[in-house]
């Protein structure tokens, strides 16, 4: 029921117990009748069973260690973790390998004299070449 809906009952339940005097006896027996048929076709409130699995979040590590197949659950932690190390060492060592192999190809260059003149002249190759040296 919506806002308006529970509003507009309060305000019939509210007329009618207004003027809950002036109605007729034979009115109000039908009514108590009426009231009493609907309270028996209604349902018993009976507690509704639902089935939840228990959430665990990122920092709760509570049952994780407790349950029977804890060695499986860690192994699925546990692998995804290794393959995420291995694969950051690997793109560090294949960055360094490529930042030594740009080293190395500039220094041939620069030492077998096939570099152009105008790298000399580059402000920015000379500020390399400095940063390099140190």
């Amino acid at each position: 029921m919506n806002a308006n809906e529970l509003n507009f009952a309060y305000k019939v339940r509210h007329a009618l117990n207004e003027h809950l005097d002036n109605l007729p006896a034979d009115t109000t027996a039908r009514l108590a009748a009426g009231r009493a048929k609907a309270l028996a076709c209604k349902k018993s409130d009976a507690p509704v069973r639902a089935r939840m699995p228990q959430v665990a979040f990122a920092g709760e590590m509570g049952n994780f260690f407790k349950e029977p197949l804890s060695w499986f659950r860690r192994l699925s932690f546990a692998v995804p973790a290794i393959v995420l190390v291995a694969g950051l060492f690997g793109i560090y060592h294949l960055e360094q390998q490529q930042r030594i192999s740009d080293t190395a190809e500039i220094d041939a260059l620069v030492l077998s004299d096939e570099l152009p003149l105008s790298a000399y002249l580059d402000h920015g190759f000379n500020a390399y070449l400095a940063s390099q040296g140190e």
